[in-house]
């Protein structure tokens, strides 16, 4: 075997390296060495305690977090049910009664 890894893409185990590159020659899917070795680490988010939250797992707000855009604040002790972890500095993304479509950072948050 030749050790490349198989294209993200189709799984066609014929790719071939191209400069800093792999390239999928049944597919023409390119992508960087970098992020191969990245699709391998696990992005785990926790809160403020440390705990490991999940989609779908229900958090409390432990700080008073004022609503940019609006004059609305949510309170502390608000619980926010079904969240949904994403990529980016606000790491959850979830529904407020209330309040509406937020994102939150898990900093400001414990779990349930």
């Amino acid at each position: 075997m030749s050790g490349l890894p198989k294209c993200p893409q189709c799984g066609s185990e014929f790719t071939y390296e191209d400069g800093a590159m792999y390239v999928c020659p049944e597919c023409a899917h390119e992508w960087s060495k970098d992020s191969a070795a990245a699709t391998d680490e696990v992005r785990v988010v926790r809160d403020a305690n440390g705990n490991v939250l999940a989609d779908g797992d229900t958090v409390t707000v432990i700080k008073d977090l004022k609503v940019k855009g609006a004059s609305l604040v949510v309170k502390v002790g608000t619980k926010v049910k079904n969240i949904r972890l994403v990529e980016g500095d606000h790491d959850i993304d979830c529904r407020i009664d209330g309040v509406g479509a937020m994102q939150l950072k898990s900093e400001f948050v414990k779990k349930a």
